[in-house]
């Protein structure tokens, strides 16, 4: 006779055991119509899961982020089914949720075409009429490896030969297919519904080992309703007119080449563009009292080794190795070179908070295949600081830091963000006690910030937990970005202390923060955000003054000379093209005010303004343009 407890507290009592649609079905006809799953204790469980004994249950709709990802899972699996129905002899692997949407691994010989993701498709809807039920089956280890190996899916078999032996494997029926999986699952193939769409054909190694078969992954996107559905694809439609690597190429900004994979080209413009950001976070941080150094690119191992990177980060380092066989590997990171400087003389307590920072380029091995334009380098600048403190001043400076990366992503244009609180690790440096010191002291900040935030159990440095500062953009994607990490391990292992009120030395604590992360990343963001359209103060170039003839070139020059020296970005175009071909070029490459100069400007000591993205013009005297928009540059840097 289980007693179910409901999240509202109220509990339902039942003569005999009961399965969790029964209880749906308690509750009310239409919520075990719109069920999904049920959680049992907080473990997520099919519908069919039979309850003998006193629990909390919850249950899930398509509208909880839980069902959701079950009708993305199950889609996973239809996906497999109708590959293996229209592509005998096709092998399946793994077929995991991501964000808004899974993917599938297949070995297949042939590829898959666009025409066959299209026929995959209708198969998958057809099956989805079909509604055959979804059961599970609870089998041997040997039994299942068996099994599979019989019916030729040798990646099948591979993947439960790893786990432990005496240990049995859930496997899930839809109608007589079945894969490998914990579940759980919706009750039939009908429950989907048909509010999904295959996106496109990848390559992915097996295990994620270029040594291994090159697999084909079908990704694909599932929603709970066809409104939903066609969002999400006008977004990702949104998203692939704003792609950094296609408006960098237009806009003349980068470019990357094969010999320095990961490494960014930064062509004029676009180097621009990273020193004016450069130039705006010095400043801000010059008025937030941060002290800028300079820290070598390549270190001797020892360094690395006593600061625990090379133990626990080593396989992303690039190494080399002298003549006279000592190894030198270059940075990952900055933080073990501050630490150096803050050791250079002696630190009183006076002297804390002290704030270091860096505009540091570090190196860190990504595999080829994650490597995408600016978002995943192998090569870039962190806007790195680290703020060393005593244990009293942890909570008032990540209160002091979170507020200026807010007010920061404020003035570039990001007012949606969220915080994310990561703490221990598997595998980290230091002891226990070390740690709940410093998950409390980053915890009361976030929590003293008044912020949303989540909590991602175990996603911590392996150096102390952290805060992840995420913005949404103009077409509402998430973007991990700034980070603040609380440490009390690696100053201890690099010798770092200061003299305390009392005469007695101790170990400060460390922060490692990033406003932009990367600034390469941050970039990319930023095209993509604003599709190339930057604000004023941003734009690398931000006018291009253009003659409507040759009788009006050394005016031209002489409103160029003039606008330059007010601090404004402009060249000027006197090549022989006609001025809509001009317009045209330069509205490509996205610059914000193109200036015409002919007789009636000359004559009136003026420049008709034509703004990006429209058609009308205005006529402004010269003399009040400089004043206007030297201003918008100025108002930047307050």
């Amino acid at each position: 006779m289980p007693l179910i407890t409901l999240p509202d507290g109220n509990t339902i009592k039942f003569p005999n055991k009961v399965t969790g649609l029964e209880v749906a079905e308690k509750i009310s006809k239409s919520l075990s119509k719109q069920a999904t799953i049920i959680s049992v204790n907080e473990e997520l469980k099919d519908l069919s899961f039979v309850i003998d004994e006193d629990c909390s249950v919850k249950i899930f709709t398509s509208k909880d982020k839980e069902g959701l990802e079950t009708i993305r899972h199950d889609t996973a699996h239809i996906t497999a089914m109708a590959v293996q129905e229209l592509f005998p002899g096709t092998q399946v692997t793994i077929g995991p949720i991501i964000e808004n949407g899974f993917y599938y691994d297949f070995s297949r010989k042939e590829p898959f075409t666009e025409d066959d993701l299209n026929k995959i498709e209708n198969k998958m809807k057809e099956i989805v009429d079909r509604d055959v039920p979804t059961t599970r089956e609870v089998w041997k280890r040997d039994e299942a490896i068996s099994h599979f190996k019989d019916k030729g899916e040798i990646y099948k078999a591979e993947i439960i030969e790893s786990i432990p032996q005496g240990e049995d494997v859930s496997i899930y029926f839809h109608g007589e297919w079945h894969d490998l999986c914990r579940g759980p699952h919706l009750s039939s193939t009908g429950k989907i519904g048909k509010y999904f769409k295959l996106t496109k054909v990848s390559g992915a190694y097996w295990r994620g080992d270029s040594n291994n078969e090159m697999l084909q992954r079908i990704y694909g996107t599932s929603w709970a309703s066809q409104k939903n559905l066609d969002e999400y694809l006008k977004r990702i439609e949104e998203a692939e007119k704003r792609d950094h690597r296609k408006l960098g190429k237009e806009m003349d900004l980068f470019h990357f080449r094969e010999e320095s994979p990961g490494s960014v080209f930064w062509h004029e413009k676009g180097w621009k563009l990273f020193q004016k950001l450069v130039a705006y976070m010095r400043t801000r941080q010059e008025k937030a009292g941060y002290k800028e150094v300079n820290t070598p690119e390549i270190l001797d191992r020892s360094l690395w080794e006593k600061s625990g990177h090379w133990e626990k980060y080593g396989e992303h380092m690039y190494t080399s190795q002298t003549p006279d066989e000592k190894i030198f590997a270059i940075k990952p990171m900055n933080c073990p070179g501050h630490i150096q400087v803050f050791n250079q003389g002696l630190k009183s307590y006076r002297d804390l908070p002290l704030r270091i920072s860096e505009f540091g380029k570090v190196h860190r091995y990504e595999p080829s295949g994650a490597l995408h334009g600016l978002l995943r380098v192998r090569a870039f600048t962190q806007d790195d600081a680290h703020i060393f403190c005593t244990e009293d001043q942890i909570t008032s400076e990540c209160l002091i830091v979170t507020n200026l990366i807010l007010d920061i992503y404020k003035d570039l244009g990001f007012e949606d963000v969220i915080l994310k609180y990561s703490d221990r690790p598997d595998l980290r440096v230091g002891d226990d006690n070390v740690w709940d010191k410093a998950e409390k002291a980053l915890l009361d900040a976030v929590k003293a910030s008044k912020l949303e935030y989540t909590i991602n159990k175990g996603e911590g440095a392996f150096y102390g937990p952290k805060i992840e500062f995420v913005l949404r953009d103009a077409i509402g994607r998430d973007w991990q970005c700034g980070t603040l990490q609380v440490d009390l391990n690696l100053p201890e292992r690099l010798d770092a202390s200061f003299v305390d009120k009392d005469g007695t030395k101790k170990v400060p604590v460390m922060l490692h923060r990033a406003l932009f992360g990367s600034l390469e990343r941050f970039i990319g963001i930023l095209i993509e955000n604003y599709a190339g359209k930057f604000p004023f103060w941003i734009a690398p170039l931000q006018a291009v003054v253009i003659p409507i003839s040759e009788e009006f070139d050394s005016y031209a020059k002489e409103v160029n000379e003039k606008i330059n020296n007010a601090g404004i970005s402009s060249e000027v175009d006197l090549k022989n093209h006609n001025l809509n071909y001009k317009i045209r070029e330069h509205s490509l490459s996205k610059i914000p005010l193109l200036l015409i100069c002919g007789k009636k400007e000359v004559d009136s000591n003026s420049v008709t303004i034509r703004r990006l993205d429209t058609n009308k013009q205005e006529n402004m005297e010269l003399k009040l343009f400089l004043e206007t928009f030297s201003a918008l540059n100025k108002a930047s840097s307050n």
